[in-house]
């Protein structure tokens, strides 16, 4: 069965449209156009050439970022962001006897399983202390020192509670206890006599810096007690200091 004529004809019409189309236009069609020359393109026509983007300066920055210090201040900035929560403070006695019993029965669960962990027992003693209970405070501090007397921190902040709530005799047993136990801790000497000294009790810092001196400690140590002398106005006897 052939195909009628005008169809045909039409159809060969159609593909030499497609393919001149297609082709670009091959054999010089009047009304077939020419594809553009992309940009940047080798000839010389007038097309816009794109510029390409130059470095100027390819030296490495005066100061690198790692990404270990981008996650800190990520985390950091976390952390500004969290709000605590406000204290309440308990006014009734029950709840306040039932607060303080669940706190001391948490730092004894953990004093009983960390012996050795100085720095619980120093928790441990300055709430009690937060709590005005004195007395309990004092026998943690005992046991704190049962457990490691030679530990500095402990002498210095059991002294140091004493005297914040000015019970002066408890603090100079602690600080006479101190100085015999460790003798070289010139930490301990330093705020014994100072300690006096704030009281107006200058003899009895005489006396603890003369105690001192028979240990023969350092320069700076005689060079504080030429001091003590000075500022109370005592020339001959700063005098007699430095001629030992």
């Amino acid at each position: 069965m052939q195909m009628p004529k005008k169809m045909k004809d039409a159809m060969e019409k159609g593909f030499d449209a497609a393919g001149n189309v297609a082709g670009g236009g091959g054999g010089g069609g009047g009304d077939s156009k020419k594809p553009s020359k992309p940009a940047g393109g080798g000839g010389g026509g007038g097309g816009v050439r794109a510029r390409a983007t130059q470095v100027k300066n390819r030296s490495p920055a005066p100061m690198q970022i790692s990404a270990e210090q981008i996650l800190r201040e990520a985390h950091e900035s976390r952390e500004a962001e969290f709000v605590k929560p406000p204290q309440q403070a308990i006014t009734d006695p029950e709840e306040l006897a039932q607060y303080r019993l669940r706190k001391r029965k948490e730092f004894e669960d953990v004093v009983r399983r960390q012996r050795m962990s100085i720095g619980t027992w120093i928790k441990y003693a300055s709430w009690e202390a937060s709590q005005k209970e004195f007395d309990r405070a004092r026998s943690i501090w005992e046991r704190c020192l049962d457990v490691d007397y030679r530990n500095e921190a402990v002498w210095l902040k059991y002294a140091e509670m004493e005297m914040k709530n000015r019970f002066v005799n408890h603090a100079r047993n602690i600080w006479d206890r101190a100085v015999v136990l460790m003798p070289r801790v010139d930490q301990f000497w330093y705020k014994y006599a100072y300690m006096e000294e704030m009281l107006g009790n200058i003899a009895a810092a005489r006396q603890i810096f003369e105690r001192w001196m028979e240990w023969e400690p350092d320069h700076n140590a005689w060079s504080s007690y030429v001091k003590l002398e000075l500022r109370h106005k005592n020339i001959e006897r700063a005098r007699q200091i430095l001629q030992v």
